[in-house]
């Protein structure tokens, strides 16, 4: 494939996702785009609590308390996470 034509086309596919309306017409990310970040926030912060907690047992050999601990600890940061991101897109 020639470079210019491979240039006209990278230009096509970029206009193709510039037209596409990814936020609304105030400028506000969609609904879904919403949803889709407030639950990734929250499973990331649970699952990297639960992450830290299986680390620090498989270090200490404290088998279930770590990770008991940092899976809550996780729950309440995700919680946060949330709540602040909720109330800036209120804004």
């Amino acid at each position: 494939m020639p470079k210019n034509q491979f240039k006209t086309r990278l230009e096509i596919a970029k206009k193709k996702l510039s037209d596409k309306n990814l936020y609304n017409k105030n400028g506000k990310a969609s609904p879904i785009g919403s949803a889709f970040k407030l639950s990734t926030e929250l499973i990331a912060a649970v699952a990297i609590g639960t992450i830290i907690g299986f680390i620090f047992d498989k270090t200490f050999g404290t088998k279930p308390w770590f990770i008991l601990i940092f899976f809550f600890v996780g729950v309440v940061a995700g919680i946060t996470n949330v709540i602040r991101s909720a109330k800036n897109m209120q804004k």
